[in-house]
């Protein structure tokens, strides 16, 4: 199940061989750090890229997130990498190109029997045409899958579909892996903006992403860190907003009624609900600013 009192807004790849990214990362501002294995670690460096890792997850990320994307099971890698982050000081493996539940299953599985911490948990990469029509079923594989993390590069070009502005080529898969997130209690992370100088873009995929649902979003180079921070964070007038709507509802539950008015607006139960997320959220990002 999500764990509400980690914020990801900004959840920032970073290639494994890449000693100098991997201490850098200790000093920027990104919710999660995913050490990565597969996609940015060429086949020759693998092994090298392990124990890389491996060292910079004994002196630790601070308050940052520490996640490792393993190779699949299906490759010469995998298997390995499983049995040696499974007792590392990892929070989470992530599982590259899961099409079914078994997948994320089998990782459980290898887990457990690894004897991985009680707190360990499994995000799954959703990253071509069969992840979305499995995305039911994926989502409620196991207890220990945590995330759903959209691969929209791969998507696109399993699609055979170009990438545009307004990423009208995965909107029904980015829509449909948001509800499956939200049907089973998941949180789900929006795929990474490509152009590396292209701010504006940047701004405008979090925005929609944030708007969407997303909880956060992943990012490829630390430059993008304090625009995914500042657009999937709660803003002080959202902030304030919540907290104005909260006291007006249990002033008229106080005084009998079972709904209130707050500047014209009607204000329900739902709206307190989702008031008190925004509030949980502001309060987590708070705390981490402090570490």
């Amino acid at each position: 199940m999500t764990n509400t009192n980690r914020p990801r807004r900004s959840v920032l790849y970073m290639p494994g061989a890449n000693t100098r990214a991997l201490e850098k990362a200790k000093t920027l501002s990104a919710d999660s750090l995913i050490l990565d294995l597969e996609d940015a670690v060429a086949p020759d460096a693998k092994s090298a890229a392990r124990e890389n890792i491996l060292k910079a997850l004994e002196s630790g990320f601070g308050y940052r997130e520490a996640v490792v994307r393993i190779n699949g099971l299906n490759t010469p890698w995998g298997l390995d990498e499983l049995k040696v982050f499974a007792n590392s000081k990892a929070d989470v493996i992530v599982l590259p190109k899961v099409e079914s539940a078994e997948q994320a299953q089998e990782v459980a599985n290898l887990l457990n029997k690894l004897g991985a911490p009680t707190s360990m948990t499994i995000w799954a990469m959703i990253e071509t045409p069969k992840a979305i029509f499995s995305l039911s079923e994926i989502a409620q594989s196991h207890p220990m899958l945590e995330a759903l993390v959209l691969g929209t590069s791969d998507l696109v070009k399993d699609l055979h579909a170009r990438h545009t502005p307004n990423r009208i080529e995965t909107q029904t898969a980015l829509s449909l892996s948001v509800l499956a997130a939200r049907a089973y209690g998941l949180c789900v992370l929006d795929g990474v903006h490509l152009s590396l100088d292209d701010e504006a873009g940047l701004i405008q995929s979090c925005i929609q992403g944030r708007d969407t649902g997303f909880d956060g979003k992943t990012l490829i180079h630390p430059n993008q860190i304090k625009a995914a921070n500042e657009i999937f964070g709660p803003s002080p007038q959202e902030i304030a907003e919540a907290q104005e709507r909260i006291a007006a509802y249990n002033a008229a539950i106080a005084s009998g009624a079972g709904i209130a008015v707050l500047n014209g607006k009607l204000i329900e139960e739902l709206h307190i609900q989702d008031a008190k997320r925004i509030l949980a959220l502001a309060s987590a990002i708070a705390k981490t600013a402090e570490n």
